[in-house]
């Protein structure tokens, strides 16, 4: 990691400390990994930039960090705006297709009026829960010109949000629709399955998350014999539970406080 590239962007001290709380993150990640036998290098480190400055974001990019995940649209698309200006880097760069550009994950509750605004800025949409919602994704992927001198048409990669605590306050498919929800999801052609997020209830010990992370890794397997599809990935895992996300399968992690500290509050 460069603390001189990072402080391109913030003053040595806040950028020292960033740069600080994201090592020791990766380091729980690898050391977790590690423990579970697993290599490090499956894990993604999604960087929740929720509500943090665009400054802090291209801090983090310069200093190797790759994937970062926003929970608003609007919030969204302005900071990836943002943050392609004070990188250099240019919109074709925001959804990280194998460039150096930061990879854009959408981790937030969507509403299928927001359809049209995410196919394409995002490397990965982790909330998909309704037929309405795909069929809105794909149809706006049908809108959209095809890719290079080919002419392939667009396709977004998504995960299938599942409320794995039964919680009516939280987003997500009942686990019991999931599997209609994937066929609804396969017959739609611009929308490419790759797997299961899920939020399980909040506890002050992060060792009480492990049953929820256990389900739905049971979830996304049935599901994949049943489908006769790949489903590498499962987002799962925060600030406080994320070493028992990894031990339980977890590819993706979505961690934020503890890498760019205490959230500001809502602009």
């Amino acid at each position: 990691m460069s603390d001189n590239a990072a402080s391109a962007f913030l003053p040595p001290d806040a950028a020292r400390a960033l740069l600080d709380r994201w090592a020791a993150v990766r380091a729980r990640v690898d050391g977790a990994a590690r423990a579970a036998g697993r290599d490090p290098a499956g894990i993604t480190l999604v960087a929740v930039s929720k509500y943090h400055p665009a400054v802090s974001v291209a801090a983090l990019v310069a200093a190797g960090q790759r994937d970062f995940g926003e929970n608003y649209v609007q919030e969204a698309l302005r900071k990836q705006a943002e943050v392609a200006d004070m990188t250099g880097m240019g919109p074709d760069a925001l959804p990280g297709a194998g460039g150096e550009g930061p990879r854009w994950h959408f981790i937030g509750h969507l509403q299928s009026n927001k359809a049209r605004d995410v196919v394409g800025r995002f490397a990965l949409l982790h909330t998909v829960d309704s037929e309405t919602l795909a069929r809105k994704l794909d149809q706006r992927l049908a809108a959209m010109p095809a890719q290079g001198a080919g002419g392939v048409p667009p396709v977004q990669d998504i995960l299938l949000q599942v409320n794995i605590g039964d919680e009516a306050q939280k987003s997500g498919v009942d686990p019991d629709e999931l599997p209609a929800l994937a066929d609804a999801v396969l017959a739609l052609p611009r929308l490419r399955l790759l797997g299961l997020m899920c939020m399980p209830p909040i506890f002050d010990d992060g060792e009480a998350s492990r049953p929820f992370f256990a389900r739905l890794r049971e979830l996304r397997d049935g599901l994949a014999v049943r489908m006769g599809l790949p489903l590498p990935h499962l987002s799962m895992g925060m600030s406080h539970d994320v070493e028992v996300a990894v031990a339980e399968g977890a590819t993706i992690v979505r961690v934020g406080t503890d890498i760019f500290g205490p959230r500001p509050a809502r602009g």
